[in-house]
């Protein structure tokens, strides 16, 4: 046994009896009541008017109690499922202050409600079964130019064999979604964890990409242009095959052939699956689109349709009738019978067009089928046309995308000059910048179009949080996609790409990966190991009372950090975890393991524990 398996052994043995605890979201602004309808409460004295956006019912506007200042609404009855919403306070969308649970989003920011079922269970709820683990990576992306980022999943079983290889299934979000979403908001891994817990599904590695590289790319100009909608040498295409692809294979234990690769995806990221699949055939054989469709124009695919259906275990199809998309997949389902290319088509009416509720109720059919061919060619077998167009289907058009993704600001902007952040908020009379790093909150100006701005000339490379206060009330920055993970209001996080320790800047370093244990809600990462067997120091870093199992990471940073003093030579390999277990009493049979502990509470700024950490990981090297 090598030593990263033995210490990887040593810490199971720390863990063991460390019982299965649910974390359970309390909260007093939504309930769910018996008869099926959703009471949202909000408080906010300074707010005129208030509605609640919640995608089965809509907007609609509150009512505000004049004894307790609370404004609420009841609406529905919904279905049992999960649900974004936020609030819209005098036309400002803010996510619930008092809500855990929030949608990831390069752009909006919203907060996820979940209706549980009466009976029964959904195919997304969080079961007392064995859990599979969520690792985040990062990749030096040739293709991009930098480093780039994917979540993946490793079934329960993953770390209880060293042999045992798996299939793999790349499962992309939609446009303006991060690599979070189909974890945070799709609930792959949980779906996929009751499935195998009722062995209704086979087991498998899933990998959820960055699905719009661009994004980490220096921003133009023109955003319009929507370049991740564009397919054929693009950027997204190169990083899959060439960069994120090889990398699976090479750090995780994978069967590395068409029958045993997977490819699908919602809304843009099923055109990216889609397309990427079909040009690949050779790579994969299993396809699936969740409310998309892709190019008409693949050489060698649509006119070769026996040769095309050989090499297809499973051609999965899914849209909603009532989705802005449905004319356009429905188009590409009947192109396909055109051409003799056999595909499997599911249609639903009831979860509210282009919705996530969609896509999980997609995910959860498709799941069982992948990887078995059996109940592929089955599923395959009784497939039927198209339906026939009724000339009254929905068309995504130009039109369409600039309705729905109109040009962005950008905020925070840096420069050599600063860091500017805007925020757009017509009607508001006041709106300020709030940040832990400075002594009082910095009144900002207003433009003609209604846009906020200021610039901050100092602390241009230090990591810190902040708001915009909009009369009074704190909103996290819309056009940031990076969220600090608080339990309570989310702060948006300031982060120079060009700091020695953004992931941005790094180059093509050895990069860890940071475990996420969603039954222990604790982090764990381990450094990039030598190639001569060393044992690595182990350092505890406690959340503060605010924080998550995430925080460290996502606001503190501590991979970055490590992964570039040990490139630099500057610190020892190490694991690190967020873990409040006693270690020491935890582990009697390593009379020389030792822990370094930093806490959180003992530092006001994440800037001051930023340092401290490189402090303590550089004292290592001594």
């Amino acid at each position: 046994m090598n030593y990263s398996r033995k210490l990887l052994t040593i810490i199971a043995v720390v863990l063991a009896g460390y019982g299965w605890a649910q974390q359970t979201a309390v909260t007093e602004s939504v309930k769910c009541n018996e008869d099926g309808t959703v009471t949202f409460r909000y408080k906010n004295d300074n707010a005129k008017q208030v509605f609640v956006d919640v995608q089965f019912a809509g907007r609609k506007e509150m009512t505000r109690d004049a004894q307790t200042g609370v404004w609420s609404v009841t609406l529905g009855p919904a279905a049992p499922d999960m649900y974004p919403y936020c609030f819209v306070v005098d036309g400002v969308s803010v996510m619930d202050p008092a809500n855990p649970q929030y949608f990831p989003n390069e752009g909006f920011k919203n907060s996820l409600l979940e209706i549980p079922a009466k009976e029964g269970s959904l195919p997304h709820d969080i079961r007392q079964v064995a859990h599979g683990r969520l690792d985040y990576i990062h990749y030096y992306s040739k293709s991009l130019g930098g480093t780039n980022t994917a979540v993946v999943y490793l079934p329960p079983s993953y770390m209880m064999s060293w042999d045992k290889k798996y299939p793999v299934f790349y499962l992309i979000s939609g446009t303006t979604d991060t690599e979070e979403v189909y974890y945070k908001v799709g609930r792959v891994n949980y779906i996929l964890d009751n499935l195998l817990a009722d062995k209704a599904a086979k087991e498998m590695i899933v990998v959820l990409p960055y699905g719009n590289p661009y994004k980490l790319l220096p921003a133009k100009s023109d955003s319009l242009t929507m370049p991740q909608t564009n397919f054929g040498g693009d950027v997204f295409s190169r990083d899959l095959v060439n960069d994120l692809m090889p990398y699976i294979e090479k750090n995780y234990r994978t069967k590395n052939d068409a029958d045993h690769r997977a490819i699908g995806g919602f809304s843009r990221g099923g055109n990216q699956a889609l397309f990427n699949g079909l040009s690949n055939l050779d790579k994969f054989s299993y396809l699936c689109s969740y409310s998309s469709f892709t190019s008409m124009d693949i050489p060698q695919v649509y006119d070769q349709a026996g040769e095309t259906n050989k090499k297809i275990h499973l051609f999965w199809l899914g849209v909603g009738t009532d989705d802005f998309l449905y004319g356009n997949a429905r188009d590409y389902m009947e192109f396909l019978d055109k051409k003799g290319i056999r595909s499997v088509k599911v249609f639903t009416n009831d979860k509210f067009g282009h919705t996530w509720m969609n896509a999980k109720y997609f995910l959860s059919k498709t799941l069982p089928l992948l990887f078995n061919k059996k109940a592929s060619e089955a599923a395959m077998k009784e497939a039927q046309p198209a339906p026939a167009a009724t000339g009254k289907e929905q068309q995504f058009t130009p039109g369409v995308m600039a309705r729905l993704f109109p040009k962005p600001l950008i905020s925070p902007e840096y420069t050599e000059q600063g860091i500017t952040f805007r925020i757009k908020a017509p009607d508001a009379q006041q709106v300020e910048l709030e940040s832990e790093i400075l002594p009082e909150t910095l009144k900002m100006k207003k433009d003609a179009d209604g846009v906020w701005s200021i610039m901050l000339t100092d602390c241009l490379f230090e990591t810190f949080k902040y708001c915009f206060v909009v009369d009074g009330m704190r909103v996290a920055d819309p056009q940031n996609m990076y969220l600090s993970p608080d339990k309570g209001f989310k702060y948006s996080i300031a982060d120079n790409p060009r700091s020695p320790f953004n992931f941005a800047s790094q180059g093509d370093i050895a990069h860890g990966r940071v475990d996420y244990d969603v039954e222990r809600m604790e982090a764990w990462y381990m450094s990039p190991m030598p190639t001569t067997p060393t044992r690595p120091e182990f350092i505890q870093l406690v959340p503060g009372d605010d924080d998550t199992m995430e925080s460290w990471f996502k606001v503190g940073g501590a991979d970055a950090i490590a992964d570039r003093l040990l490139a630099d030579g500057k610190t020892v390999p190490c694991v690190i975890t967020t873990s409040t277990l006693d270690f020491m009493q935890q582990a009697p049979q390593m009379p020389d393991f030792k822990v370094h502990t930093l806490r959180a509470s003992d530092y006001p700024t994440w800037s001051q524990r930023r340092r401290a950490l490189i402090k303590l990981l550089v004292s290592l090297k001594k």
